[in-house]
């Protein structure tokens, strides 16, 4: 085995490349827990690197992995990359750029909505070296207190709709008698708009009972929320005797006469006053047309 000089320069190569790629291996460390969010609110996603090497030249991609093509940013090269971005997170992410030398590569997302639910990789990678960690995000979004309307009349009882926007995840609404007990009612009706916030609402009907309270809650299990709105309904409501229908016909047929004579009273004194400026003007032409002769 030869052992000149050439030999002893490509063992130091070797022994140089080999201590610089041992010095670009780190870890990438973050919460191992769920973090959740609440809706609104700016959150920071841990990330960083150990040792607590320089990230400044590396490239930092954050991805969320429950969308196709799902990149949420990159810093490369020393400047932000934002070809490619997830549209619905531009303008609401960044880096702590001032904390890259000692290896944080943490992410700040800003006014957090519904559908920035998901699984986030936080990837780095140096010449040699790559390594990545991903983090869970649960979105919190408590909605609106239910409304209830009355919808009439229907067969078997009285028509109610109750519905509540705003929530994450996906909400569950009951409708419940007086007692607690759970009513049959029709399937919910669920949307969720462009941000990920969830609405829901569910028809019912009921029949007249000793206390005709009703409540429609609707209620998120996974994050422990519940709003609720209680009804009551007066007995007259559900009163569908000839006689009754008749009066509340009577009563609907009064308004609108009423209505009618009150827009017919008004029409007649315009149009008086009407008349009456136009035989004001009249009489004045004629004095005025009576001067001019003498």
């Amino acid at each position: 085995m030869e052992s000149g000089p050439d030999s002893l320069f490509v063992t130091l190569l070797l022994l140089l490349h080999s201590s610089h790629s041992e010095s670009e291996r780190f870890e990438v460390l973050g919460p191992t827990d769920t973090i959740l969010a609440v809706a609104g609110d700016d959150i920071i996603l841990p990330c960083y690197l150990k040792p607590n090497i320089s990230a400044e030249d590396m490239t930092v991609d954050w991805l969320n992995l429950d969308f196709k093509d799902g990149r949420v940013y990159r810093y490369q090269n020393r400047k932000i990359i934002r070809e490619d971005q997830i549209p619905s997170y531009i303008g609401r992410t960044s880096l702590f750029e001032e904390e890259l030398w000692r290896g944080n590569t943490s992410l700040k997302l800003s006014r957090v909505q519904g559908t920035d639910e998901g699984h986030y990789k936080c990837f780095i990678k140096a010449k040699s070296w790559d390594h990545d960690l991903i983090i869970q995000v649960l979105v919190k979004a408590v909605g609106s207190k239910p409304v209830v309307s009355i919808e009439g009349h229907r067969e078997g009882g009285m028509g109610l709709l109750c519905e509540s926007e705003g929530w994450h995840p996906e909400p569950e609404l009951v409708w419940l008698n007086s007692k607690g007990v759970h009513l049959f009612a029709g399937p919910p009706e669920i949307h969720r708009d462009f941000k990920g916030f969830y609405t829901v609402k569910q028809h019912v009907i009921v029949q007249e009972t000793d206390t005709n309270r009703f409540t429609c809650r609707v209620q998120q299990s996974q994050i422990n929320e519940k709003m609720e709105t209680e009804v009551h309904l007066p007995s007259e409501l559900f009163d569908t005797t000839p006689l009754r229908m008749a009066f509340i016909v009577l009563c609907c047929l009064g308004a609108i006469i009423g209505i009618g004579l009150s827009l017919a009273i008004c029409w007649i004194s315009y149009k008086k006053d009407e008349l009456k400026a136009e035989k004001e003007v009249l009489r004045m032409e004629n004095e005025d047309f009576k001067k001019k002769c003498k």
